[in-house]
């Protein structure tokens, strides 16, 4: 049985100013319902992510600006800062941890600047929201084993898989050059590397 994670509530304070901060930020407006004056529920999903967020009125009992240890992952963690900067969200510096696994709380053996060599997984920003509700930004660029369904190939976004494919044709031209001949069977081989690629398994040669 898939146990999908689809939701995340949000405690605010102020419904339309934390709608205005999340659309703000180039989140998607996915639902804004009121069935009564007491009760309303917004949902909003960040840019190719498959989990969303929600909050509103009377949606849980959580006091606003609790929620700690949002976590958003990004590939390019510099480029996000600028974005975030760029549409108000104040986030911090980049850091990283002493120990190089995650980050401990409180800021505890925090570093300054992103993860020796940018390793994945150790890179992350913070940044609030205006009820003080703490997200983090991580960077991955390369997941661990296990961590992708090796039967499933998806992509975030037409950017992603435009990435992908380009990725893949600058290794079939290098396959194509060892093998000295043209391959008509170009799209099954690409087929295999993006997959291969995604699910952490040996690429084709």
């Amino acid at each position: 049985m898939d146990m999908k994670l689809e939701v995340v509530v949000v405690p605010v304070s102020d419904v339309d100013r934390a709608k205005d901060f999340y659309t703000g930020l180039g989140w998607r407006l996915d639902a804004d319902v009121a069935t009564d004056g007491e009760f309303r529920v917004v949902q909003l999903t960040p840019p190719g992510s498959p989990a969303s967020v929600i909050f509103g009125e009377a949606v849980t009992e959580q006091a606003p600006g609790s929620a700690r240890g949002l976590h958003l992952v990004v590939d390019d963690i510099e480029t996000a800062r600028d974005e975030l900067a760029q549409h108000g969200a104040r986030p911090s510096e980049v850091f990283h941890d002493a120990g190089g696994v995650f980050h401990h709380a409180d800021g505890d053996a925090r570093l300054p600047g992103p993860a020796p060599q940018h390793g994945s997984y150790g890179s992350f920003l913070s940044f609030s929201d205006p009820d003080g509700n703490g997200w983090l930004l991580q960077e991955v660029t390369d997941r661990l084993p296990g961590r992708l369904d090796p039967t499933a190939t998806s992509y975030a976004s037409a950017e992603d898989l435009a990435s992908a494919l380009r990725r893949a044709e600058a290794a079939h031209g290098e396959h194509e050059a060892r093998t000295g001949a043209p391959d008509p069977d170009w799209p099954d081989w690409y087929a295999r590397y993006m997959a291969a690629e995604q699910a952490g398994t040996p690429l084709p040669e």
